[in-house]
């Protein structure tokens, strides 16, 4: 009988060896999502201050969806048995969510689009304050929306109407999870307001390592209950 490999074999059991691991891990994995996410929002500091140009930033921020699937997938692989390869599970993860991920990551970066154009608008429209107020609101619940959908489409493959049932059933029962996304969403706030917004694409990496561990309870009742 053939035995099942270590880890370890690979990684190596010292300390030294391991660090080199998560290095390695956080180095690449942060490296792909940038080039295969954010690099297209490189040009977003180029363009003119001008609400009109809301749905060219949309239009670049539709990549960073199935990057940061991908990436969470890779970092399940990496909290679950570390290896030395996480390219192969980062592009494994890309080709296997990609499409699925897409088809409901488009219609959030369009509505995020509608909100922010309402925002830039708000003003010269003259539409009240309270009206402002809940746009952004609605932008927040459904960045949390998102962010969980992602952790959900990176593990499982469901059709899309199912994921956003789902989602939506699991930002009002798992509180504790909700909130823990919505730290997340406030420390990339601070990230961009006190930096800039390059640092967090180059941030991405590590950010998709923290949404995969707050998101692990979502993502393991959802794996018992549809793939047991």
């Amino acid at each position: 009988m053939t035995q099942r490999s270590d880890p370890l074999d690979e990684v190596g059991s010292g300390p030294l060896s391991r660090g080199a691991a998560v290095v390695l891990w956080v180095l690449t994995i942060s490296v792909l999502v940038a080039i295969t996410g954010g690099l297209p929002l490189a040009l977003v500091p180029f363009l003119a201050a001008d609400a009109a140009n809301v749905w060219i930033v949309a239009l670049l921020a539709l990549p960073l969806g199935p990057a940061l699937a991908a990436a969470m997938f890779a970092w399940r692989r990496f909290l679950a048995e570390r290896d030395l390869h996480p390219g192969r599970h980062f592009w494994r993860g890309y080709r296997v969510n990609a499409v699925d991920v897409l088809r409901w990551w488009v219609p959030f970066v369009a509505v995020q689009a509608v909100i922010g154009f309402s925002l830039a608008n708000r003003e010269a429209a003259g539409i009240p304050g309270a009206y402002g107020v809940a746009l952004v609101v609605l932008a927040v619940a459904t960045l949390l929306w998102a962010v969980v959908a992602l952790a959900l489409s990176s593990h499982l493959s469901l059709r899309t109407r199912d994921l956003a049932r789902l989602t939506s059933y699991y930002l009002a029962a798992r509180p504790l999870v909700t909130l823990g996304v919505l730290s997340l969403l406030v420390l990339c706030v601070g990230v961009v307001l006190y930096t800039s917004d390059w640092v967090l694409v180059l941030l991405a990496g590590l950010l998709a390592l923290a949404v995969t561990t707050t998101t692990e309870p979502v993502v393991r009742d959802a794996t018992a209950r549809f793939t047991a």
